[in-house]
């Protein structure tokens, strides 16, 4: 059962990350054409009072941190965070993935107002890192897209951290209370031994609406309901795996796509290109293109000099820099935390433009690192019979 979910995990988003390629390409596109009518325009039509692109962003994408934390909790129980040993190496290169990043987007913005912004690349998008990977086939060894799961996986939970302490409003504490106080129940559900999804469901979304009225960000439920669902290891059909197999294919497929072309849909103008070179333009870039593969690869190298990880014979150097370079791919959490951190739209189109253009160059050259370092295949040499 671990086995086939985890490849089910895989499938989709190397799926999901060719169609969010299309899409962001598709939305660019359509922004930036003459047309009858403003397709940027469209993701603010309001609809019972919030916009569509609200509706995508503090709606739908909870579903997208639900699946966050059911990926995590497998790994935490089952996966490859279950031992210390193992799971300290990809942690110690995720936060190194994380500070480094928010360090050298700090040292562009530390005299300007942009500093609100040093979440911004911060986070990895596995949806597109796995995308990259699985061009290569079976040229790639299991522990290779292993560590970059793990490592994805932490630095989303980092990315949620970050977004729950610095990218809160002004907080609502009874609401908050009361949905922590909900929070609280389901653990209890949960070590009852109530295995019926209904409860969690129902549950979430009114803790879903606690949030929303609390001032703390409305996706964080996901998380958290994700940890309150029943995970019972010797169970092949235990809430958790259910809820993990339901979610993938709807968030892979109409959320994460729904997302990218709502928050992608960015006329560029001589404002948004001369923004990229902006202090905080330039932060959002150089963090995810520079940031992140120095971040991974110091504190890599520094817990296994130090013994205190080990790294797998098969996990060679070269193969990590490969993944810490595909690591700049921030999209998803890098546009949502940009969301957050600016009210302006020059400042958000600009920034969203830094990191699409970082994650691009990222993308492309991890993928020509690790075209020259990995093992080549004996037969068939060809992209398309990799897929």
């Amino acid at each position: 059962m671990f086995k086939a979910l985890y490849k089910e995990f895989l499938d989709s988003e190397k799926s999901c990350g060719f169609i969010l390629m299309i899409c962001v390409a598709l939305s660019l596109l359509l922004a930036n054409l003459s047309l009858p009518f403003s397709y940027s325009d469209f993701w603010h039509i309001s609809v019972g009072g919030f916009s569509l692109v609200h509706i995508i962003n503090d709606g739908f994408m909870t579903l997208f941190f639900l699946l966050i934390g059911l990926e995590l909790e497998h790994e935490i129980y089952v996966g490859k965070l279950r031992r210390f040993r193992d799971a300290i190496l990809p942690i110690l290169a995720a936060l190194g993935g994380m500070l480094v990043p928010a360090a050298v987007y700090y040292m562009f913005t530390a005299s300007t107002p942009y500093t609100s912004g040093v979440g911004i690349p911060m986070a990895t998008d596995i949806a597109f890192a796995v995308a990259v990977l699985s061009l290569f086939g079976k040229r790639v060894p299991v522990v290779v897209k292993v560590f970059l799961v793990a490592l994805a996986v932490i630095d989303d939970l980092g990315a949620v951290l970050v977004i729950a302490i610095f990218y809160a409003g002004e907080i609502n504490f009874l609401a908050l209370g009361l949905a922590l106080l909900l929070f609280a129940a389901l653990l209890v559900l949960n070590k009852c031994n109530v295995l019926s999804l209904y409860p969690y469901i129902i549950g979430g979304v009114v803790m879903w609406y606690l949030m929303l009225i609390s001032g703390v960000h409305p996706t964080l439920t996901g998380v958290l309901l994700a940890f309150a669902v029943p995970f019972r290891q010797k169970m092949d059909n235990a809430p958790s795996f259910k809820l993990q197999h339901y979610l993938a294919k709807p968030v892979g497929f109409v959320v994460l796509p729904l997302f990218a072309l709502a928050n992608t849909a960015i006329p560029i103008g001589v404002g948004e290109l001369g923004g990229v070179f902006s202090s905080y333009g330039m932060g959002a870039l150089c963090g995810l293109l520079f940031g992140k593969p120095i971040g991974i690869m110091l504190f890599a190298f520094i817990a296994v000099w130090l013994g205190i990880s080990t790294k797998p014979k098969e996990l060679k150097w070269k193969y990590i820099f490969g993944i810490s370079i595909l690591a700049g791919i921030g999209f998803t959490m890098s546009i949502f935390i940009t969301l957050l951190s600016f009210d302006s739209n020059v400042l958000v189109s600009s920034s969203k433009v830094a990191v699409l253009l970082a994650s691009f160059l990222a993308g492309v050259l991890g993928y020509l690192w690790l075209n020259a370092v990995l093992p080549k295949q004996k037969k068939d040499h060809s992209v398309l019979s990799s897929l």
